[in-house]
């Protein structure tokens, strides 16, 4: 394989891969019912520590999902025959970051979706862990 080759590969791949991020963190925000992306644009409002303690719970929850899924991309570019192989193992990293989202909100005794709005850090890095964790395992479980 010719340099050339490994260059076009790697653009090919690339182009797959920042896709799949984007389409999982879009799909990450459809499944909550607030927007991370505001909660963490009016984190900047200092005045204001409730708004900043909520951006700094939804960066964590929603940097934790984006991670995870990068560990099953990465586990996927690496172990996948093809570039249908890869996007099919990308969808289903997507997927399954989402079903461990509802089962934490199914199995705690608070709502996660109702702390992290209201600036609970604490189940914002609960689950930047999980998310990171279920990622990991993800990722190891593509390699069998």
């Amino acid at each position: 394989m010719s340099q050339l080759d490994n260059v076009l590969s790697f653009l090919i791949y690339l182009g797959v891969t920042v896709p799949l991020m984007g389409l999982g963190i879009f799909f990450f925000n459809l499944v909550t019912p607030y927007n991370e992306f505001k909660l963490i644009r009016e984190a900047g409002e200092v005045a204001n520590p409730a708004k900043a303690a909520a951006g700094k719970a939804a960066a964590y929850d929603l940097g934790g999902k984006l991670i995870g899924q990068v560990f099953v991309l990465a586990s996927a570019v690496y172990h996948s025959v093809s570039i249908l192989d890869l996007i099919i193992w990308g969808l289903l990293g997507i997927a399954f970051q989402i079903i461990v989202f509802y089962l934490f909100e199914l199995l705690t005794p608070f709502r996660v979706t109702a702390e992290i709005p209201k600036g609970n850090v604490s189940v914002g890095i609960f689950s930047f862990c999980l998310s990171l964790a279920s990622g990991l395992l993800m990722a190891s479980l593509i390699s069998y």
